[in-house]
């Protein structure tokens, strides 16, 4: 079996022009075009399977980095999502995080083992954001967004954020979305960071624009913070 050659038995052109207008900086001739939910599923198969000659060719598809088509690495981060052990789902993250080049494929990664491991996971997570590669700095505070901002929320989380400092854009979306995110679910909590003034001037008035654009947000809350915009 030769997984990249699976990809292309579900390409769809048209698919790949479109994600390549929604990925910038990543060459049109790296997108194969597999859709989404078709990516996810053969990733299930790839996962589940159990043959030997499956596993071979898993294995090394894993092992081969980094991938030369962004659908293969569509498909590394979905078979990442679906492992269940933690310490697994942990060295497989750490071995392809410096690979990854997008924000598509650094979003999509979302170990299902770390939902039940989060006492660990934020040791990882502090590690991740001081990193000075863009993807993996964002894929840290993502990790926070996703999983400490209910149940497990903390107010040392939203400082450990803060103080992120970057130039680079995609790192700070992030930090926008996770406040953004953060004043919906944590507004008291939260409002404090963004009146403090210590986020810089593009994330603080990029978290307001998203919060307002937040169904999750009163509009009380939304004209609270139209004020504050610099």
């Amino acid at each position: 079996m030769k997984i990249t050659d699976r990809l292309f038995e579900l390409q769809d052109k048209e698919y790949a022009a479109f994600q390549a207008k929604l990925t910038p900086g990543v060459p049109l001739e790296s997108f194969i075009g597999v859709r989404v939910p078709k990516c996810h599923a053969f990733a299930k198969e790839l996962y589940k399977a159990e043959d030997a000659e499956t596993q071979r060719a898993l294995s090394k598809f894993l092992e081969k980095l980094p991938h030369k088509y962004y659908d293969e690495n569509m498909l590394h981060c979905s078979i990442i999502s679906e492992v269940k052990e933690y310490d697994k789902a942990i060295e497989m993250v750490e071995a392809f995080l410096p690979y990854v080049d997008n924000w598509a494929v650094c979003d999509t990664m979302k170990p299902k083992a770390f939902k039940k491991n989060t006492d660990l996971l934020i040791k990882k997570i502090k590690v991740w954001v001081k990193s000075k590669h863009v993807y993996t700095c964002r894929f840290g505070i993502e990790m926070l967004m996703n999983f400490y901002l209910d149940d497990k929320f903390d107010g040392e989380f939203l400082k450990i954020v803060a103080g992120v400092k970057s130039e680079e854009y995609y790192v700070n979306m992030m930090i926008a979305w996770y406040f953004a995110t953060a004043l919906a679910k944590q507004w008291d909590a939260t409002i404090g960071v963004i009146e403090s003034g210590v986020l810089g001037n593009w994330v603080h008035n990029k978290t307001i624009q998203k919060a307002r654009e937040s169904y999750r947000i009163a509009e009380e809350q939304k004209a609270y913070l139209l004020g504050l915009k610099r």
